[in-house]
């Protein structure tokens, strides 16, 4: 077996493709901790594993919770224990721990599906999933190169920038001969552009 250790030289190529299959007992030991296996006080989960197994069939497939196979239970029962566990934090949780430099290989080999659920989850995190996996360099977790995507990092660096010469420029502190170049408002414009994203992205950009 082609070992997955994740080393920051790997993260920046995409994830490598594994098709979809039950979870094998090592793979759901290592991933056992991270999941939120309580359905309210003093009730565990008896199927957490099916559905862990359901939530990955979508993940890899890119089918829509409707389509889930029977064996796995009801499709919204499926589709809200995804959004538990959106809303739990599961998926930045297991992010960071694909990060570590000793993370388990039983869980680094389920980085596929997970990245690919992070996807699906993007709706209900937002932009903190996204910055997320840009800052530990995940490519396959968005769904579209990372230039294209909001940039949080890169607007509060250029404000930053702007922030005190317009405090000066306002307050008068600033004579006509010490103000920026007019190159430099229009390079934080740009930079500004870009750190917005684009607002429509081609499906045919999103990683498989």
């Amino acid at each position: 077996m082609t070992s997955r250790r994740n080393t920051p030289h790997r993260r920046y190529n995409y994830t490598l493709v594994r098709r979809w299959q039950p979870l094998a007992d090592a793979e759901w030991d290592a991933l056992l901790p991270f999941v939120l296996v309580q359905n309210g006080p003093g009730r565990p989960l008896r199927d957490a594993r099916r559905r862990m197994d359901a939530i990955f069939w979508i993940a890899a497939s890119g089918s829509a919770w409707h389509t889930v196979p029977p064996r796995f239970g009801k499709p919204d029962t499926i589709g809200r224990h995804f959004r538990r566990l959106s809303h739990a934090g599961l998926w930045e949780r297991l992010l960071r721990a694909f990060a570590l430099p000793d993370a388990p290989e039983a869980l680094l080999a389920l980085e596929h599906w997970i990245v690919r659920a992070c996807r699906r989850a993007t709706r209900i995190r937002g932009l903190r999933i996204v910055l997320l996996a840009r800052r530990l360099l995940f490519r396959s977790a968005l769904r579209a190169p990372a230039w294209m995507l909001p940039d949080p990092d890169l607007s509060e660096y250029v404000h930053r920038r702007l922030r005190p010469v317009l405090e000066r420029i306002r307050a008068g502190g600033l004579r006509a001969a010490a103000l920026p170049h007019p190159d430099f408002f229009k390079a934080c414009g740009r930079l500004l552009a870009t750190a917005a994203g684009r607002r429509r992205i081609p499906r045919c950009l999103e990683p498989v």
